[in-house]
């Protein structure tokens, strides 16, 4: 069975749970790492909870949604082996997967609806990465990692 971890703050809560449907609807096993209501809450403990996951193996992938996308990326960003992307189109999608094997997908629930949101998704999830080229800038990135790492 797929997995895939998703978490919001409360501004992507109604749109969180819009895309955990549909990934259950597919067929993914979806954790579900919070918030589980509108009430107003802080994103980095909801970012740190998915891209932890997705840094040590539990996860292959991720979902993270606030409203601009922004505080998200910066803090899953911050875990190793994490490449999370923000995307607010489709196009966007196609490229963090094939260029830069984007393992958490972020969203800014104030730029996508739903429905564009789903699209946006379902691309991330269909999409390879390319390798090549794309392979040996990644590997310059780990190698980045590990050097932050030593210090």
């Amino acid at each position: 069975m797929k997995r895939i971890a998703i978490g919001s703050d409360h501004a992507g809560f109604i749109l969180k749970e819009k895309l955990k449907a549909y990934l259950l609807k597919k067929g993914f096993k979806v954790k579900d790492a919070g918030t589980y209501s509108k009430g107003r809450c802080d994103y980095p403990q909801f970012a740190y909870s998915v891209a932890k996951d997705v840094s040590s193996g539990r996860q292959k992938r991720g979902v993270l949604i606030c409203k601009s996308g922004i505080g998200n990326s910066i803090a899953a960003n911050k875990l190793m082996r994490v490449r999370a992307a923000l995307c607010y189109n489709a196009k966007a999608a196609r490229l963090c997967r094939e260029h830069n094997d984007s393992n958490i997908l972020v969203l800014g629930s104030a730029f996508v609806n739903a429905d564009e949101a789903k699209r946006i998704l379902k691309v991330w999830l269909n999409t390879g990465f390319l390798g090549g080229r794309h392979k040996r800038r990644l590997n310059q990135i780990r190698k980045i990692e590990e050097e932050v790492m030593r210090k």
